[in-house]
């Protein structure tokens, strides 16, 4: 029996964390192994108990989920990061996803439609709520004609994961479409999200989609 995902929970609303909750136990790939009420409690819990998924809220008192986000990631922390939010601000989804966010869900989305989105994120595909993903390909294409960003500097390799991304594949079939290790696969798409000043894979799969590479 495979693993269940280990999850820690982070929003100033305790109704909305025990609704959390109660969703996640609909599916037998999850549990939850902690909840904070503050972005401070969040940071100091997922570096104790190391989760797999990290359900963060955008609007918090005091640090609020960007400064969380931003903190989580220059500490390293190897979880996935999902933002769940009340926001469908572009401005808010495209910070996000530039601070390394994995995901951007609305509250709002229906309950099964969540879980599907949380279920993709765990599996390496894009968990953005689908009214919002236009908006984030259209601000990357925008950025990319200022920044010049460019795949040429990619090898053939990363180019390939770069499209496997693209089409929405888990690191498991990108592995085993290229016939590699899951583990080098990794490898790869921690070195082009280097060379293309992204943060996150959704950010290079949403660019990706929108430069046409394929």
């Amino acid at each position: 029996m495979p693993d269940k995902t280990r999850v820690l929970i982070i929003d100033d609303h305790p109704l909305f964390r025990r609704g959390v909750c109660q969703l996640l136990a609909l599916s037998p790939n999850f549990i939850v192994i902690g909840e904070a009420a503050s972005g401070q409690e969040g940071i100091e819990m997922a570096k104790l108990h190391d989760p797999d998924l990290i359900l963060l809220d955008l609007n918090m008192k005091g640090m609020n989920g960007l400064e969380t986000l931003r903190t989580m990631r220059d500490l390293e922390i190897d979880a996935r990061i999902i933002l769940i939010t009340v926001s469908d601000a572009p401005e808010d989804l495209i910070a996000a996803i530039r601070a390394g966010s994995d995901g951007y869900i609305l509250k709002d989305n229906d309950p099964d439609d969540i879980l599907k989105l949380i279920d993709s994120a765990m599996h390496g595909r894009n968990a953005i709520s689908p009214e919002l993903t236009s908006l984030l390909a259209t601000a990357l294409r925008e950025e990319s004609v200022v920044e010049q960003r460019s795949q040429a500097s990619l090898t053939e390799r990363e180019t390939a994961i770069l499209k496997c991304l693209a089409a929405g594949m888990s690191n498991k079939l990108i592995a085993r479409e290229l016939d590699i290790m899951e583990s080098t696969v990794k490898v790869h798409i921690r070195n082009l999200l280097k060379k293309l000043k992204f943060r996150s894979r959704v950010e290079a799969a949403v660019w990706a989609v929108g430069n046409h590479v394929t």
